[in-house]
């Protein structure tokens, strides 16, 4: 076995298994994304994504308006590919 065996699998969800909370130590399963940008480096149209569960997708959602970031929040399954960040 070397190290690049323990870097990820290929399980049904995709190697990494099922989309995670982007919330610091939090380890559920995304229910949400929540779309941003910062105007000062992104371009207007460019989206970023941080996904959210259940619990953390009000807070996560605040952090992003307070700082005049969040854009939209939308369900999971409506992410077209390519557009994660």
């Amino acid at each position: 076995m070397s190290i690049f065996d323990s870097l990820g699998g290929s399980g049904p969800e995709g190697p990494a298994g099922p989309p995670r909370c982007s919330r610091k130590g939090c380890r559920s399963d995304a229910a949400v994304q929540l779309l941003w940008n910062n105007p000062k480096i992104h371009t207007p149209e460019r989206r970023k994504i941080w996904l959210a569960c259940a619990e953390h997708a009000d807070w996560l959602e605040n952090y992003l308006t307070e700082r005049l970031l969040f854009k939209e929040r939308q369900p999971l399954e409506e992410q077209t590919p390519g557009t994660a960040s």
